[in-house]
């Protein structure tokens, strides 16, 4: 599988956790779009990496549900993949920044007007 998709699963995951460490990983699975054993895996793996704390609570509608809390390793990842994102998207915005006024300066010498 595509690293870049990895770690995009990784950031929402570790973002998606960080803001309601209780979800059920059916939730994280149904808030993200991606099937429950890939939830499963990615919080195995997170776990294992020493990112993610996974323990148990009592109180939940399942009668004893988890709780995922972000260990400082997994806050670390975070930020390092935040950055990583925002200079990735920062790319693709001017790539397509340039696109659109390359597409513009075309359609007017066509005669055509976007506007």
């Amino acid at each position: 599988m595509n690293n870049t998709y990895e770690k995009e699963i990784r950031y929402r995951l570790l973002k998606l956790l960080s803001h309601d460490p209780h979800l059920t990983q059916r939730e994280m699975s149904q808030k993200m779009g991606i099937s429950l054993g890939k939830i499963n895996y990615c919080l195995s793996q997170l776990a294992e990496k020493g990112m993610v704390k996974i323990g148990r609570f009592k109180g939940s509608k399942n009668k004893i549900g988890y709780i995922y809390n972000l260990t400082p390793g997994g806050l670390e990842e975070k930020a390092r993949l935040t950055l990583s994102f925002l200079r990735h998207k920062k790319q693709e915005y001017e790539e397509i920044k340039k696109q659109i006024e390359e597409l513009t300066k075309e359609a007017e010498q066509g005669g055509l007007s976007i506007f």
